[in-house]
């Protein structure tokens, strides 16, 4: 799975047979460092593999000693035309840079970025949208089609091949499944570089989770792909959570709690959704590798989930807790929560 080339970007690698690593990125002001290092901590402590922080200007810069004391996780400044914000970021010791080449500005400026990233082992992610493609690509193709948007990067790309530069990632991304999907189809055959997975703008929590899923899921089936962000309009904790269950959902990734939940029917007698809900939301930080059923039917559930290792199945005012298909006891539905969860840690 993933690209040839492979990419390290502090502790961690990607590419090759790595795994796939997940991104989010900090949402709060660059001039509230307090807040923004209390936000990478949720990030790390919710999985996050790699954390994006933009750099807007010289100022933010010092975000970067802040972060770098507070999380371990692998930092990446966000830079935008100013390459000196990028020359400064090395300096204060980044992990990786996302800048596009050819928005910096002359020659002498593109070689001084690179020259900084290779003597200091800094991997530069050229990241590419439906925005950004120049007016010529634009003009060759009428629209930011998948194909725009791979000649696009491949461009960035080559102004830092011109300099011996190849520590390189690649991003395609579209707020359209469908042209992200093709974009990064494209690349994958036209180049090793690794592939950095993401619909762009994908929207609300819900929406954004659908998209991702949809985009980042059928690729990631096919090998195409080495490290992922889930695009959601909300905390970007939740974009943490987003990206383990859709790599748990395609068995890419293992470790932490696979939930299987019924849709419920005419048969249920009991809360099912607050039910799977909370059980949900507490065991979203279980790292035990294990599935975990809440069942509407006593009569099915237990049956239906014999491939959970733990489960709930529901009746009238109480139900079932089960384990492996195997029926353990009858609780009140409001212990029911309480029961599995001791059974989950009974074994830990």
């Amino acid at each position: 799975m993933g690209s040839k080339n492979i990419v390290k970007i502090g502790n961690l690698q990607i590419g090759g047979d790595n795994r796939i690593a997940i991104q989010s990125m900090l949402n709060i002001p660059a001039d509230d460092i307090e807040n923004i290092v209390k936000q990478a901590k949720a990030l790390e402590d919710a999985g996050c593999d790699i954390i994006r922080a933009a750099i807007p200007n010289m100022e933010a810069v010092k975000l970067i000693p802040a972060l770098k004391k507070a999380v371990k996780t692998p930092l990446v400044a966000d830079i935008h035309f100013d390459y000196k914000l990028a020359l400064e970021s090395v300096a204060a010791g980044i992990d990786k840079i996302r800048i596009n080449p050819g928005n910096i500005g002359a020659d002498d400026r593109v070689k001084a970025v690179a020259d900084a990233c290779k003597a200091n082992d800094i991997p530069i992610r050229i990241g590419v949208n439906s925005g950004s493609v120049e007016k010529e690509i634009l003009a060759k193709y009428g629209s930011p089609t998948p194909e725009a948007l791979v000649e696009s990067a491949l461009y960035h790309a080559s102004l830092l091949e011109k300099f011996d530069f190849n520590n390189i990632v690649l991003s395609m991304k579209s707020s359209t499944v469908s042209s992200m999907i093709k974009a990064y189809e494209i690349a994958d055959e036209r180049c090793d570089y690794p592939l950095h997975l993401g619909v762009t703008e994908a929207g609300t929590e819900r929406m954004g989770l659908i998209k991702s899923a949809a985009g980042i899921g059928s690729l990631l089936l096919r090998g195409i792909g080495d490290t992922i962000r889930v695009s959601l309009t909300a905390d970007p904790v939740r974009e943490v959570y987003a990206a383990r269950d859709i790599l748990k959902a395609l068995d890419i990734e293992k470790g932490g709690v696979q939930f299987v939940s019924c849709p419920t029917c005419g048969r249920t007698k009991i809360d099912l959704i607050s039910l799977a809900n909370e059980v949900q939301e507490r065991l979203k930080d279980c790292k035990k590798d294990i599935k975990v059923a809440v069942m509407g039917c006593v009569v099915n559930g237990p049956g239906e989930a014999r491939e959970a290792d733990y489960g709930i199945a529901g009746g009238d005012g109480n139900g079932l807790v089960f384990k492996k298909g195997e029926i353990l006891y009858k609780v009140p539905e409001d212990k029911l929560v309480d029961a599995l969860i001791e059974e989950i840690e009974k074994d830990c």
